[in-house]
């Protein structure tokens, strides 16, 4: 049950007065009962004293009948009890009852204190009357020596009925000033609550976006400033409220607009938002709220999510879905963990790809052939020519005709890897044994320039899993790079191992390449030095090759070179989970 901030503050308050009542209440009981006491007992002394010139003679005469009767008519006189205790503690005298048939006092608390020399108090109920009464015993002494206990003592039920006419007024006063101080909550509790009621009831209000409400307070305190802070905080919303709705308008009509599919999942993989792209992607009119594969299954992007939330890392996958090719790139927002996946649809792109992969390797084919029937017939003719000009002329036709041979087969090597690299034939491939086989090829040309070729293997080199195609095509153009551009001095090939798996490294001492040139040098036809490229048949094809199978792989390469010093190839490639 609701409990409202007036019931809690009046209900306080009355906790508070009640509780502060009865304590003023008790200790007034107390503090008049107290005073009465103290002011009784003050006037038994008095009396006492007064008592004792007439009481000692009689008691150093022991007359104690006399003593008695004395005792007696002067209690009746004054209303007091007297009792006259000797030193072993009989009773001599006493003026309610027969001193002979009580019982020795000598053990009595008013008494003992009595016979040290003091003043003795106490309140208790007679044995011999029944009655609560308030006892007070002097010593009575003669030259410095007591000689016997002088007791007055005094019925309470009188001083308890004038103790009670004095809590009955104390109440009545105490009733009256409760009520009026109740009364006074009330209006001080109403006068608090019901400001705090307005704000909250404005609260409500603008949690219902209704931002006009408005909150005055004719009081000067913190509540006011309150709802004056209250009132320019609902403004400061009101604008923020539509600048956000503004905002929101604006992304939603952004990426409504979007050529590009649009998903964002929450941390349970369900839709948070998507756009009519990726609607019309699916053929599903209601995906927010669902799990993505109620309305997307493809193993490939489930495989791409599980990726993302594992490695926590962005991603990107091609992935074909009906009849179309989406490259997916997904980002891991780290705040909410959740994922947004933009889907490019590059469809026409790979059809492009594959147009132009399917007119190299064919026009490369067409060319093969009368190319390779030029050369011949220009080695023919070359055999019946005669040393002198037009031998000159079919020199630079059979070397222009082998520069065509060559850019035809690589040309043939590229889409071939191309083609190769949309599904690579991976197995384990022993690294030495190829690069062994590669340097066989170039075992001549090594000699012929007197460069010396080196293999540095580290020690328990892995198997690596690979395409043994293409890797071998990679050393090829990395090491006729080498050999090409460098005219003394040695080769070397060193391999590598790494937790994530191995660095193949592959440094020549020949002519380097400016720094200017190192961005492009992995461009298809791109050549540092036209003439001398010309000159030695290359056909800029080699290093666009080797990046291709590196990229194939999953790995990287990196060049470091410098003119008269040589040039330095890294390859990094993954291990076999990675690459599989």
């Amino acid at each position: 049950m609701k409990k409202s901030i007036f019931l809690k503050i009046f209900s306080g308050y009355i906790f508070v007065i009640i509780i502060l009542s009865g304590l003023i209440l008790a200790f007034s009981f107390t503090k008049i009962r107290d005073f009465y006491i103290d002011g009784t007992t003050s006037d038994l002394k008095h009396l006492g004293i007064a008592l004792e010139t007439s009481i000692v003679p009689l008691l150093l005469d022991k007359n104690y009948r006399e003593l008695d009767t004395l005792a007696k008519t002067i209690g009746k006189r004054i209303n007091t009890r007297i009792t006259v205790i000797a030193v072993n503690g009989r009773v001599i005298a006493d003026s309610e009852a027969d001193p002979n048939t009580m019982e020795n006092h000598k053990g009595r608390t008013e008494i003992a204190q009595a016979l040290e020399g003091g003043v003795g108090r106490f309140l208790r109920i007679s044995d011999t009357l029944k009655k609560e009464m308030l006892y007070i015993a002097m010593p009575i002494k003669s030259e410095n020596r007591i000689i016997g206990v002088l007791r007055l003592s005094l019925f309470l039920k009188e001083m308890s009925d004038i103790i009670n006419h004095f809590r009955l007024n104390i109440f009545l006063i105490t009733l009256i000033i409760l009520s009026i101080s109740l009364f006074i909550a009330y209006l001080f509790s109403r006068s608090l609550s019901r400001p705090i009621k307005e704000l909250s009831s404005a609260s409500q209000k603008v949690a219902q976006q209704d931002f006009n409400v408005r909150v005055f307070l004719k009081s000067n305190d913190e509540l006011k400033e309150l709802a004056d802070s209250f009132n320019s905080m609902v403004i400061q919303m009101r604008s923020l409220f539509a600048q956000l709705t503004h905002q929101k308008e604006e992304l939603n009509s952004i990426i409504s607009s979007l050529q590009e599919g649009l998903l964002v999942l929450d941390r349970h993989d369900k839709v948070l938002i998507c756009n009519d792209s990726f609607r019309k992607m699916t053929s599903k009119v209601q995906t927010e709220g669902k799990f993505y594969w109620e309305a997307f299954r493809e193993p490939q992007f489930d495989e791409l999510i599980k990726k993302v939330r594992n490695t926590r890392q962005n991603c990107v996958e091609e992935i074909e879905f009906n009849q179309r090719v989406f490259m997916c790139s997904a980002t891991l927002l780290e705040t909410e963990s959740e994922i947004a996946v933009v889907f490019h649809d590059i469809t026409e792109i790979k059809n492009l790809e594959r147009i132009k992969t399917d007119f190299v390797l064919n026009v490369s084919h067409e060319l093969r052939t009368p190319l390779t029937a030029i050369k011949g017939f220009v080695e023919t003719m070359e055999e019946i020519t005669k040393a002198g000009e037009g031998r000159r002329y079919l020199s630079i036709i059979k070397r222009n005709t082998n520069r065509l041979i060559n850019i035809v087969a690589d040309l043939l090597s590229v889409s071939e890897l191309e083609t190769k690299g949309v599904s690579p034939q991976f197995t384990e491939v022993d690294l030495k044994d190829i690069i062994e086989n590669v340097l066989k090829i170039f075992d001549q040309r090594l000699k012929d320039k007197a460069i010396s070729a080196q293999l540095l293997i580290e020690e328990n080199f892995p198997i690596v899993f690979a395409d043994p195609f293409s890797i071998e095509q990679m050393f090829i153009n990395l090491i006729d790079n080498a050999v090409k551009y460098s005219e003394k001095g040695k080769i070397t090939v060193s391999l590598g191992k790494t937790e994530e798996g191995v660095i193949i490294k592959v440094q020549d001492t020949g002519t380097g390449i400016p720094r200017e040139h190192l961005p492009r040098i992995f461009e298809r036809f791109y050549v540092v030095d036209k003439s001398r490229s010309k000159k030695m048949g290359g056909t800029g094809l080699g290093l666009s090759i080797v990046k291709h199978v590196v990229l194939v792989h999953r790995g990287a390469i990196s060049v470091e070179s410098s003119v008269g010093q040589g040039t330095t190839f890294t390859i990094t490639l993954p291990n076999s989970k990675s690459v599989r």
